[in-house]
């Protein structure tokens, strides 16, 4: 074997591609283990299924006891009791519990591999106005996270860009496919990183007068921006002939309803401000973050935006506050009447999302309306109740079975669906998990 170390010549270039390729070859090594038993390659599998004498949680018809739930052609097709089909996979399910699959309304998830590497990320673009630059297309469908993550009940997820003012568009993936496009789950929204008038951070020493005066520029460059793709809207509508402008041409689409603004807002002054600015540009926004929204939640219910809260395990974003004040944030919204979703905007461990709901569910959201949160108010805030959110007849096969509520740690899932799809239940994680505590040969001498 040659000496590759020693043809590189130490170059610097050479080296970390090198890395790189050692650090996809070992992932991608990681993703092959992860779908093995026994030897046998484990895919999701298409088919039709009968499940029956399970409790089906079906959030938006209540609980239905000893009923069956069939799945044909990736939806529900039939829910009902003593239901039979021919050739159709049986699954026992008595004693256990059928939820609609989980969904993370804001995450990097496929977006990034290892956190530390900048190689595996591709969340952010150069540049401070680039809407037009699509999240989906980032996606990796490979991600070792992605098949963590849905054993642990979530089957949909809304994919995040990160950056400047306007750094991309998100979208709703569904987690199984091979590619990105066999992912999209049919929701895009563009992001709008709202002007902050706050501080960063605790490390950050602006004096009051430079944050003051950096966020009034922000507002002027937002505000000029906003003008400008106006204009563009107004122009194409009567049908001008334009010169290429992806920028402009995206921002149109929110401008003209056919895509969603997304706007970050955390700090009481900044939601009150973009609370504000959506009024007065008329335009369909959807507020995310809003970790302070319970300091003005009776003013954000009479705005009528709903809201992606979260993350909800985190510290709080002002010293002065109660230690649980992310915790109670979402349970303080929905009591104000705001339509709640959460998310967990996180990469690796978006797998975390039922403890977010767990959290927020015991710190005032209530159980009911947590689940709603992670089910049907995320499907309708992204106008995809129809298809996701709830067990109902007709709508897409996403769905989990379990042996007790999913917000505690010590509950089971197992089985897992995805657009009709059984999802095997197993994960780098979970291989690893089963080799080391099955060793063979162990550790006799």
């Amino acid at each position: 074997m040659p000496n590759v170390w020693a043809e590189m010549n130490g170059k610097p270039s050479d080296m970390k591609a090198f890395k790189y390729i050692l650090l996809v070859f070992f992932l991608g090594l990681g993703i092959f283990c992860q779908a093995q038993e026994d030897g046998e390659i484990l895919k999701p599998q298409k088919g039709i299924f009968l499940l029956q004498n399970a409790t089906l949680v079906t959030v938006t018809k209540g609980i239905l006891e000893n009923s069956d739930l069939l799945i044909a052609d990736g939806l529900i097709q039939k829910i009902g009791k003593n239901l039979s089909f021919p050739d159709a996979q049986l699954i026992d399910c008595t004693g256990k519990f059928i939820y609609p699959g989980m969904i993370d309304s804001g995450n990097r998830l496929g977006l990034v591999e290892v956190n530390s590497v900048s190689e595996t990320q591709d969340f952010m673009e150069i540049g401070n106005v680039t809407p037009n630059m699509q999240a989906l297309t980032a996606v990796n469908p490979n991600a070792v996270a992605i098949a963590v993550t849905r054993v642990n009940g979530v089957t949909s997820s809304i994919a995040l860009p990160s950056g400047g003012l306007f750094p991309g568009t998100a979208a709703l993936i569904h987690l199984n496919g091979y590619t990105p496009d066999q992912m999209y789950g049919g929701f895009k929204g563009v992001i709008l990183n709202f002007p902050s008038s706050a501080r960063t951070s605790t490390y950050d020493t602006r004096s009051e007068e430079d944050v003051q005066k950096e966020s009034e520029e922000a507002q002027k460059k937002l505000d000029d921006i906003w003008e400008k793709a106006v204009s563009y809207h107004r122009l194409k509508s009567a049908g001008a002939m334009l010169d290429y402008y992806p920028e402009m041409e995206h921002l149109s689409k929110v401008i003209a309803g056919e895509i969603s603004l997304m706007i970050e807002a955390n700090a009481a002054v900044d939601i009150r401000r973009a609370i504000k600015w959506v009024k007065d540009n008329n335009v369909t926004a959807i507020l995310t973050g809003v970790s302070e929204g319970w300091r003005i939640a009776e003013e954000i219910a009479s705005s009528g935006l709903s809201v992606i809260a979260g993350p909800v395990l985190t510290i709080p974003s002002r010293q002065s506050d109660r230690y649980d004040a992310a915790y109670t944030n979402p349970g303080i919204l929905v009591k104000a009447g705001v339509k709640v979703a959460l998310r967990t905007n996180d990469a690796e461990n978006v797998r975390n999302l039922p403890f977010h709901a767990g959290f927020a569910a015991a710190y005032g959201m209530g159980k009911e309306e947590a689940l709603k949160a992670v089910t049907i108010h995320a499907a309708e805030i992204f106008g995809l109740d129809h298809q996701i959110g709830s067990l109902e007849e007709g709508k897409m096969g996403n769905l989990f079975i379990t042996d007790g509520d999913p917000f505690e740690p010590r509950t089971q899932i197992s089985h897992l669906f995805i657009q009709g799809y059984k999802i095997p239940m197993t994960n780098r994680q979970i291989r690893l998990y089963q080799e080391f505590n099955e060793r063979s040969p162990g550790l006799e001498q």
